[in-house]
């Protein structure tokens, strides 16, 4: 952005995502006209506001950059408002009934503070842009609200218990939060070999492990160079999306039936933890 944007669009915006700052409508403009340029020269050519109802999956509605002129021909564009605010097919969500579709309303609206992404796809590419999703009363429709009020009531009661503690000139108190990610990687052999893991997608049945939690030398082994470059893929296409990894570790170990054991539980796969 800094490199894109006039330096007191650049200033605004990074006022709203460090500081809380309301969001000025009058950058909007100048805001989409940098995203479609920067989306456009990866190769985006069509646009969506991603956000995540709750019904455990994900939510996007692709619409293109192109858009047909008087002479025949196509312009891409990209206006302010189309960034701020979108209005999707509500209707197509759990409603109970209640609802007749030509009544559905529910919106997106821009989330500044989560960056926009282009994500690749061997069908073309597009420009995603995370989004809440509440109805026209804001009601929260979406995981993502919740989140964002929950990190806002808590900048506000840090705030004034530093106060109380004598900190003054408080900016902005910011809560972080984010997953410890374990996966299990398991040869295709031994899985196709288990039909608890073909049918449950986990471990029914297992052998203990021969020992405990007494010894550390199941938790900083050695990644294995198969697993490492496991590891690596998985981050490339994480940094793609936005989301930094961390740390990486192996956490395994052997038991009497073959199968490597994680130090959370007795009948556990090999886990690989990725922070």
């Amino acid at each position: 952005m800094q490199a894109r944007l006039p330096k007191s669009v650049y200033k605004s915006v990074v006022a709203t995502i460090e500081r809380g700052a309301k969001l000025d409508p009058a950058v909007a403009d100048t805001v989409a006209v940098a995203v479609k340029v920067w989306a456009l020269e990866k190769g985006a050519t069509h646009y969506a506001h991603v956000f995540y109802p709750m019904t455990g999956l994900t939510a996007e509605k692709h619409d293109s950059f192109l858009e047909p002129i008087s002479d025949g021909q196509t312009l891409a564009e990209f206006a302010g408002k189309t960034l701020i605010q979108g209005e999707p097919d509500a209707s197509s969500f759990p409603s109970g009934g209640l609802r007749s579709t030509f009544e559905a309303r529910g919106y997106t609206g821009w989330d500044v503070t989560s960056p926009a992404y282009v994500l690749e796809n061997p069908n073309g590419n597009t420009l995603c842009i995370p989004t809440v999703f509440v109805s026209m009363t804001g009601e929260a429709l979406d995981y993502m609200t919740p989140l964002l009020r929950s990190q806002q009531a808590m900048g506000i009661h840090a705030e004034r218990i530093l106060t109380l503690f004598g900190h003054k000139d408080l900016n902005k108190v910011v809560s972080f939060c984010g997953p410890e990610q374990e996966y299990f990687l398991v040869d295709r052999h031994f899985f196709l070999a288990r039909p608890d893991l073909i049918n449950a997608g986990r471990t029914v049945f297992g052998a203990k492990p021969p020992k405990g939690q007494e010894f550390d030398d199941h938790y900083f082994g050695a990644v294995p160079e198969r697993v490492l470059g496991f590891m690596m893929n998985t981050e490339r296409e994480l940094f793609k999306l936005g989301i930094p990894a961390k740390t990486r570790h192996t956490r395994s170990r052997p038991d009497n039936s073959r199968w490597p054991r994680c130090s959370s539980g007795p009948t556990s796969p090999p886990t690989i933890s990725s922070c």
